[in-house]
């Protein structure tokens, strides 16, 4: 059965990698006012400004992925009658 779950998972995650994309600018630009987040390796930002950017978008992207991931494995189940213990 895993084996089955491999492609619809990573199938599942691009998608859920381009919504957590979208999440974090809309969340970047509410936070800021600016379109896009700062480099690591801008000299035009603090570096506080920098790792609040870094820090943000991984709890934005930790959070969708478990979302995304804990969602298709449910599916996955209801749809086989199988959990992927």
């Amino acid at each position: 059965m895993k084996l089955l779950y491999k492609p619809l998972s990573l199938a599942v995650s691009a998608l859920g990698g381009i919504l957590a994309g979208m999440l974090f600018k809309q969340a970047w630009r509410a936070a800021t006012g600016e379109d896009e987040a700062p480099e690591a390796t801008s000299s035009d930002y603090s570096t506080r400004e920098v790792i609040t950017a870094a820090v943000l978008q991984g709890a934005i992207f930790g959070g969708v992925k478990a979302a995304v991931d804990r969602a298709g494995a449910r599916a996955f189940a209801k749809a086989t009658g199988k959990k992927l213990d």
